[in-house]
């Protein structure tokens, strides 16, 4: 059994914003997988899929972002996914907007989402899709930045990063963590010019 969690914060009013871009990655791969996010356990809205003849877990958490890992916690030990079978989705500010990273450990970054599961699980050990988002190009502070939606000159590259996200979701499931970071990380999706 496999455990993929985009993070990001429930509500209309966050749809939409870059913090919740774990969500929107959650909410294509579930469209490819044909199921619908209508479970309700683990604080969470949840479904069961199947790929490549492996079982897993699709969960958005419904806790707000610093709560993220009661919600994922609670669905691992549930289904006893061991670490190395969770894939956490989530945005980083340290990457340029158009950049994905997948990583098999390191810290937070700030990330409060990230931190709560690194306090939950008591362990730093998670595959990781890192989606860029880059820094405020019109002086917004970091809180207003990451809680309001793209720039409208990003929404092309944002339907491929989205795209492309749930890629390395399938070449995770099929290849492991190591073949699908070396596949992923060398990509940049940014388009030459663009914000």
């Amino acid at each position: 059994m496999y455990l993929i969690a985009g993070l990001g914060n429930p509500g209309r009013s966050y749809a939409g914003t870059r913090h919740n871009i774990g969500f929107m990655v959650i909410d294509a791969l579930s469209r490819e997988l044909n199921v619908r996010l209508t479970g309700r356990r683990f604080h969470s809205r949840n479904a069961l899929a199947e790929k490549d003849g492996k079982q897993l877990m699709l969960i958005r958490p419904a806790t707000y972002m610093n709560l993220s890992g009661r919600s994922v916690k609670a669905c691992a030990d549930y289904y006893q996914i061991d670490n190395d079978h969770i894939l956490i989705i989530h945005d980083d500010l340290d990457l340029p907007f158009g950049k994905i990273k997948m990583v098999s450990h390191g810290g937070a970054g700030g990330h409060r989402g990230i931190q709560s599961i690194f306090d939950h699980f008591e362990s730093k050990a998670f595959s990781r899709i890192k989606i860029g988002i880059g820094r405020p190009e019109n002086g917004e502070k970091i809180e207003d930045f990451v809680l309001s939606p793209f720039y409208s000159s990003q929404k092309e590259t944002l339907n491929e990063v989205i795209g492309f996200s749930v890629h390395a979701c399938s070449l995770y499931l099929s290849e492991g963590i190591e073949v699908a970071m070396n596949r992923i990380n060398s990509k940049n999706l940014k388009k030459q010019g663009g914000n």
